[in-house]
């Protein structure tokens, strides 16, 4: 152990094993003999095993002897191994250059492993675009923008633009496997990229309603084998088949994709197994939608399929089957939580914090309309059914009230007997409505509220108002903010003329319910009674927001823009008023008047003409039109409407007359004297037509003038006596009523003549106001009185049309008809 050479202080320990650099050490190779003579041989052929570098083979490094001495190694073939030899001595075999460790190394220099002192990195190569593999990801890329630019089109409701989106997706995509097929990539194809092309592709050919297209698209996507569950897509092509109304074929592929779908699945299987009811309800084939439906409700029940269970055995006629299905429909759990956890708590703030914040979200808003949904069918049922699974409609109503009653949809058990009331009302049975609403007087305040609300409404109608009154207040005093019932009261004080206080109410509704559309329609026909035109153009046109094409609030605009004196807004709201309703004969009879006031003759005539077509038997209408052929010299077509005139009024000897004048203004007296006779024959005392007869018989010189001329004189004395008993019985009146008047006054001294002068005057002053029309600030009667106030016609307090273009009973035009016209 002596002999074992330490290394000095002075001595590198890793001296040497740098010297050898194979790149520039070939001269020595090209030398060495032993290594000239394995490259000749088959072993030297042979690839290296381990480094690249000669020489370095694993498990070569040498073993230092207790001595010192290095040896050089032999290998397996006999021959030395390979290496720089420097002075005589062979280079231990480790690798060529030591991880930052150098024989030149000295102290003072500093440790760089990673070279940063030989300067900055050189720059990143730039991406090169021009590759065929760069292209295709830029295609790639494009083709993804397109699709959700089209998915995007379409939900903003821009059909077209998407499937042009669609189509240029498919086109890009169609390109990019063109693209890669001609080299190695085309095992790189993206079929999921190709499935969403087509599958986008198909579904805005459908919602643009190009069915064949979208059916070959879809069709491509099935048919390919390489597009997994690709088969659920037949469901969308059944469908379009049940767009098109093929429903054989839609119940097809429903099936083939039901085949399809797995039963891990469930929901999916039900909602195609309830399309396949519904398509065969469409074809008619009752009992196999049965079949369906049954299987549905027994694996996962719903609300849907057991409504539509009942309606097939409504169809069919099956009464017991019908009370089985309605009980599976009210045993159908909702999955909806209990409403106590929308409570507030005021003794937990945490927790009122809570209910407070969960009270108005959407989770609570889906569980309310689920809720409304079911209710809503089975009320839908219990009214269909009731009246045919038993004996009488009565009978049928009671057993699905005890079928509600006995399920966990208790509240709507009184919601039923309410409607159970108002199928009587339907059927004209208004004792027993009112008999099964005054039942509910005991019940709970909402139910309570409901039935008295309804029975004011059935008193009001029957215009037993005082009753109407008193259940009003019922229903108030049962609910305070029921806007139903302070409408009702609201009514009952506008029959009364009250109209204040009925405008109150109305307005306390509309506080409550800002909706009620009956409260804000009667508080503007309020408003329009006290003529306060303004707020109730304010009411109407607030209405007209809420109901945009309600006929009846456009009529109302209109009436009150004429009343304001605005001619070409009530003309306007009138030609709205006619596009919502062509065929009123009210409201073109209206139209027509207004423009006849505008001085548009040919405008109003089109209007009267077309109300004429729809309601001929407006004796307004049919006066116009008659006074208009006259005044533009057609007499012969004023004949036909004074004749419809006539029919409707045939106790009117004008119409007759009028014939009869259009008969000799054409030139056609021989049919204008028959006109006459025949008046004649009918009323024998008029005058008018005596008159005329003398004339037309004098002009025609007919035997019959002296016979008419005596008639004349004695229908014209008759005429003076009954004028002068009517004056002799008005002046004895009034002075009976001036008689007592003086008797009661204590006034015995007058004056007789000073009595009969004033007599006369407040006579003659009455007379006057009799004949002078009311002053143009009173406000219109209104039509709605005795009559529903929610439901009130606007056209029955409309003025009669075209009162300046009535003709009437003497006006024969140039016709000056006296004395000296009658013969001699």
């Amino acid at each position: 152990m002596d002999n074992v050479h330490l290394p000095g202080e002075g001595d590198d320990l890793y001296s040497g094993y740098n010297d050898y650099n194979p790149i520039f050490g070939s001269e020595e190779l090209e030398n060495d003999t032993g290594f000239q003579r394995a490259v000749r041989t088959s072993h030297g052929r042979r690839p290296p095993m381990t480094a690249k570098f000669p020489g370095t083979a694993i498990g070569a490094r040498p073993l230092a002897s207790s001595f010192g001495a290095r040896t050089p190694m032999v290998s397996s073939m006999g021959r030395p191994v390979t290496g720089a030899v420097q002075d005589g001595a062979a280079r231990p075999m480790t690798a060529v250059r030591a991880a930052g460790y150098t024989s030149s190394m000295t102290r003072g220099s500093a440790f760089d492993p990673l070279g940063q002192s030989r300067g900055p990195a050189p720059p990143l190569e730039a991406k090169n675009e021009n590759t065929a593999e760069e292209k295709a990801k830029l295609l790639e890329k494009k083709v993804n923008e397109l699709i959700r630019e089209s998915c995007t089109a379409q939900s903003v409701g821009d059909l077209q633009l998407a499937l042009d989106k669609a189509k240029e997706a498919g086109r890009k995509e169609r390109a990019l496997v063109r693209q890669r097929e001609p080299t190695s990539d085309a095992d790189h194809i993206n079929l999921d990229l190709t499935f969403s092309v087509l599958l986008n592709l198909a579904d805005q050919y459908s919602n643009n309603e190009m069915y064949p297209e979208a059916l070959n698209t879809y069709q491509v996507i099935v048919k390919n084998k390489m597009f997994s569950n690709a088969g659920c897509l037949k469901v969308n092509m059944a469908n379009i088949y049940v767009k098109q109304k093929n429903y054989p074929r839609a119940v097809k592929f429903y099936r083939m994709a039901l085949d399809q779908v797995s039963n891990a699945h469930m929901d999916t299987r039900i909602k195609i197994m309830q399309n396949i009811g519904l398509a065969f309800v469409h074809m008619g084939q009752y009992s196999d939608a049965v079949t369906s439906y049954e299987h549905i409700m027994s694996e996962s029940p719903n609300v849907k399929a057991g409504f539509n269970l009942i309606l097939c055995y409504y169809a069919v006629g099956d009464r017991e089957r019908m009370k089985k299905a309605f009980q599976k429909l009210v045993s159908v759990p909702l999955g909806v939580d209990e409403e106590d956890k929308y409570t507030s708590s005021p003794d937990d703030a945490g927790a009122d914090m809570y209910a407070e914040a969960i009270k108005n979200d959407a989770l609570h808003q889906m569980e309310k309309d689920l809720k409304a949904r079911a209710e809503k069918s089975i009320m839908t049922a219990a009214k269909l059914i009731a009246p045919v699974i038993e004996d009488s409609f009565a009978t049928g109503f009671d057993w699905c009230v005890d079928a509600v009653k006995g399920s966990q949809y208790v509240e709507l058990a009184n919601d039923l007997e309410i409607n159970k009331a108002i199928t009587y009302l339907r059927q004209k049975d208004f004792s027993q409505a009112v008999e099964t609403l005054k039942t509910f007087e005991k019940k709970d305040s909402r139910v309570k509220s409901a039935a008295a609300t309804n029975l004011s409404s059935l008193f009001f109608l029957g215009q037993d108002y005082e009753q109407a009154d008193r259940y009003a207040d019922l229903a108030m005093n049962a609910d305070r903010y029921n806007p139903a019932a302070l409408t009702n009261k609201g009514n009952a004080a506008f029959v009364k003329r009250d109209d204040e206080k009925a405008a109150e109410f109305y307005k306390e509704a509309l506080r409550n319910d800002s909706s009620c559309v009956q409260a804000l329609y009667n508080l503007g026909l309020t408003y329009k009674r006290l003529s306060r035109l303004e707020e109730a153009l304010d009411c109407f046109l607030k209405l007209h927001a809420i109901l945009r094409n309600s006929d009846q609030v456009m009529y109302q605009l209109a009436d009150l823009y004429e009343l304001l004196g605005d001619s070409q807004q009530a003309i306007e709201w009138l030609m709205q008023v006619v596009s919502v309703t062509p065929t009123d004969p009210h409201a073109l009879a209206k139209l027509g008047e207004l423009h006849d006031g505008e001085g548009d003759k040919s405008q109003a005539f089109q209007y009267y003409y077309e109300s004429f077509r729809y309601f001929p038997s407006d004796i307004g209408v049919v006066e116009w039109l008659g006074a208009y052929y006259i005044e533009t010299q057609f007499c012969e077509k004023a004949v036909q409407y004074f004749e419809r005139a006539t029919l409707i009024q045939p106790t009117q000897e004008k119409w007759k007359l009028m014939v009869a004048s259009c008969y000799r203004r054409s030139g056609n007296y021989q049919r204008a004297l028959d006109t006459y006779k025949d008046i004649h024959q009918r009323f024998p005392e008029n005058v008018e037509c005596l008159r005329f007869l003398v004339r037309l018989c004098s002009d025609m010189g007919l035997e019959d003038v002296q016979e008419y001329s005596n008639k004349l004189k004695k229908a014209e004395k008759m005429k003076e006596l009954r004028e002068q008993r009517v004056k002799s019985g008005r002046e004895g009146s009034a002075r009976g009523r001036r008689g007592s008047r003086e008797g009661s006054a204590g006034k015995l001294g007058r004056d007789a003549g000073e009595d009969k002068h004033s007599s006369n005057g407040s006579r003659e002053r009455r007379s006057a106001r009799r004949r002078s029309p009311p002053p143009s600030g009173e406000p219109r009667e209104s039509s709605s009185r005795g009559m529903d106030l929610s439901h009130v016609n606007p056209r029955a307090d409309r003025p009669k049309t075209a009162a300046s273009s009535r003709v009437e009973e003497g006006d024969f035009g140039d016709e000056e008809l006296g004395d000296d016209l009658l013969p001699e």
